[in-house]
């Protein structure tokens, strides 16, 4: 069992930490409570130390608390940094460093996971300085419990709700005691397009939502392993547990899959990266004229097709590719399996209306050198299991190498 902090801020929802706290002991687990002044307007820190057992932490500045340095002392003994709910003022604060209270300094000194339940109005969740702050902090490892949707204090109704203290309990169990048939493994996934940049307005981009690439990497985390999603522009959240790498250009993308590649166990090439990419981008603003415009693309890197060449022969990684084609993919899917060096390939239809981009469906025929195997329009829930499956099939062999 563990030692767990949870940090309360001041939102709400704070009323909702306290049958957190309850169901983390309930699991077994001790809570030190840690409370932002402003939580303490919402509840006392009474109600929590009567729960936890435990003195409630609300200041670094109490008397005799620096006697043992009480922040780094506590960071040094969790297992788990909780923070629920996570108004915008600490996430903020987190994902920019600074430390001006208790909680925010415990941030910086623990080495401990973070789990943390965003919780605030649906316009302060969308506001970019939100999501990319939050975005940060995944990239970094932390991990989330997504807001629910529904009827907020503001009486606005919206995502924007803290969790349920059950789901948030089960988060937190998941990350101290992680199983699953993928534990110990390194997934890296791609997903979403690429902007190839025109000039400083323009680029060219393709329509991928990245829904596809994002429902692998939320179920290899759910199967326990470690993922890392490196993915081109993509309003979509990204999956708790995952770590977020936020790339633009095929350029970017090619970088990163190199640099984790090599100790991954499955690649899963879900992005719609660019083939092609301008020869050299204008500085500022191409300016329109009257005539037509030329401009020279370039070959960008096969990544895939490079993955395979790297491994040489090797089992490992487990290569998985996908075909997007107009009309028949199979054929074209089959050719790709061969002269990329993948394992499976993920071959579908994009001229078949209500499936593939932008959307929650998709049907697809996964390939490998020995099957097709047809897959019939579903979510792609469904179908990033299956592919997991398939993966997995395959990793099987290779547990003792």
């Amino acid at each position: 069992m563990a030692l767990i902090a949870l940090g309360v801020a001041g939102g709400i929802g704070a009323y909702k930490a306290i049958e957190v706290a309850r169901g983390l002991q309930k699991r077994g687990h001790e809570v030190a409570a840690v409370m932002t002044r402003s939580a303490r307007r919402f509840v006392g820190p009474l109600t929590f130390e009567a729960i936890t057992r435990r003195p409630v932490i609300t200041t670094q500045w109490a008397p005799g608390a620096n006697a043992d340095i009480e922040h780094i002392s506590l960071a040094t003994d969790i297992g788990l940094l909780l923070v629920a709910p996570a108004t915008a003022n600490i996430i903020g604060k987190f994902a920019h460093g600074i430390a001006d209270d208790f909680l925010s300094a415990l941030y910086l000194a623990t080495r401990a996971p973070v789990l943390v339940a965003p919780a605030m109005n649906t316009n302060m969740l969308e506001h970019d300085a939100v999501r990319t702050n939050l975005a940060t902090l995944a990239a970094r490892g932390v991990r989330f419990v997504d807001p629910g949707a529904g009827y907020l204090a503001c009486g606005w109704i919206g995502k924007g709700r803290l969790a349920e203290p059950d789901e948030i309990v089960e988060a937190a169990e998941g990350i101290l005691k992680p199983s699953g048939s993928l534990l110990g493994r390194l997934v890296v996934v791609t997903a979403g397009p690429t902007y190839e940049d025109l000039d400083d307005v323009r680029y060219i981009g393709n329509r991928s939502s990245g829904k596809m690439g994002y429902a692998v990497a939320a179920e290899a985390v759910r199967r326990g392993a470690r993922v890392i999603l490196v993915s081109g522009p993509s309003s979509l959240t990204p999956p708790a547990g995952a770590e977020l790498v936020r790339v633009r250009s095929a350029e970017q993308m090619h970088t990163v899959v190199q640099r984790h590649a090599a100790e991954a166990d499955v690649v899963v090439m879900a992005a719609a990266i660019a083939d092609y990419t301008p020869e050299r981008r204008a500085s500022g603003k191409i300016e329109k004229g009257d005539g037509p415009l030329q401009i020279s693309l370039v070959r960008t890197a096969d990544i895939l097709a490079e993955l395979g060449k790297a491994r040489a022969g090797r089992a490992r990684p487990v290569l998985v590719g996908f075909a997007a084609e107009s009309g028949d993919p199979v054929e074209r899917g089959q050719q790709k399996l061969v002269r990329k060096g993948a394992d499976l390939i993920v071959a579908n239809d994009i001229s078949t209306e209500g499936l593939g981009f932008d959307s929650d469906l998709n049907a697809a025929t996964i390939i490998s050198r020995d099957r097709l195997e047809p897959f019939p329009a579903a979510p792609k829930t469904v179908l990033a299991a299956t592919i997991l499956d398939r993966a997995e099939a395959m990793l099987a062999p290779l547990a003792s190498t």
